[in-house]
């Protein structure tokens, strides 16, 4: 039988090691064909009494966190937990990929060291968000590169297609890219240029400029934007859900409408952000998770779902 690896980084986590580690037991649990590899304080994770045989350790005690500079944390000595995990990832075969809920420039500056696929260009975070048409939408980037020029654009957009090709199965991907007009005139400077070349690319289906609002409005499959707009984007969606979703309970309950209960579910189940995992890393030789800061254990377990299910080649919400 294949032996599969997921390494787990402990630290970084808003949340503490100790909830990592409470995912990792999730994922134990609810994976029987999976081992786990924990990166963190050896101590920790021998007291957390996991299932014997199932896990093994990479000692690191060190974290990087917001305040520090990730390209200083990379070269120091110190034994920093996210950097082991991607070095292990990078020579041992049974690992099928990495999750952590640290740092992001530290994940990003790790996964170019050790598990950079191609060498000319730089990986990117996507999200796969569940849109209005009952189809998935992928945004790239995610907050992995703020500062993008039209070039690095243009190559989230092959990225983020061939993901999708490859996941979904689909023959062209439809890629939109990011704009506060759908006209080809609006943007600014980035997006016009970007969107000139995304005109004339070839391998790319490109649709135009969507707009903020139509983001999950499934007239895209692949959504382009540079990582401060996409993470805003990512985060306002999953703020807009929770408002409503609590606003139609509350109105339900106040005004005992019952249908409002089972329209509450529904709605929890399509965009429960929570279960959607993590971001992937499109571009590194190993598949590499980034989850929420804030992320609780189910996010982990669910970010070891998506890892399971994307080296069996399945569509990844199964």
């Amino acid at each position: 039988m294949e032996k599969r690896e997921i390494i787990i980084d402990l630290l970084g986590s808003d949340r503490g090691a100790e909830e990592m580690l409470e995912g990792a037991r999730m994922a134990l649990e609810a994976f029987p064909g999976v081992s786990v590899v924990l990166s963190g304080p050896r101590a920790l994770i021998e007291a957390a009494a996991l299932p014997e045989g199932r896990y093994r350790i990479l000692e690191a005690d060190k974290t990087v966190t917001n305040l520090d500079n990730p390209i200083e944390a990379f070269y120091s000595k110190e034994p920093v937990s996210v950097f082991k995990a991607l070095e292990e990832a990078s020579r041992c075969d049974d690992v099928i990929g990495v999750i952590s809920a640290g740092n992001t420039g530290a994940l990003f500056a790790g996964a170019i060291r050790y598990l950079l696929a191609d060498k000319t260009v730089r990986p990117c975070i996507a999200a796969i968000l569940p849109n209005t048409q009952g189809g998935f939408t992928c945004l790239v980037d995610t907050g992995a590169s703020i500062d993008c020029g039209p070039a690095q654009l243009v190559d989230f957009a092959h990225r983020g297609s061939d993901f999708m090709r490859q996941l979904y199965k689909l023959d062209a991907p439809r890629v939109g890219l990011l704009s506060n007009g759908a006209e080809p005139t609006k943007g600014n400077k980035l997006v016009k240029e970007t969107h000139a070349l995304l005109s004339k690319e070839e391998g790319i289906h490109f649709v135009g400029n969507i707009e903020g609002n139509k983001t999950l409005s499934g007239l895209c499959d692949v959504l382009v934007c540079e990582g401060f707009a996409g993470n805003q984007v990512l985060k306002n969606s999953e703020g807009m859900a929770v408002n409503l979703i609590t606003e139609i309970i509350k109105y339900g309950k106040t005004h005992q409408v019952p249908a409002a209960q089972e329209i509450a579910g529904y709605l929890m189940s399509r965009f429960d952000f929570a279960s959607l995992g993590a971001g992937i890393m499109l571009g590194t030789s190993k598949v590499v998770m980034k989850c929420r800061g804030s992320s609780q254990r189910t996010a982990i377990k669910n970010a070891a779902r998506m890892l399971i299910n994307l080296n069996e080649n399945k569509t990844i919400y199964v």
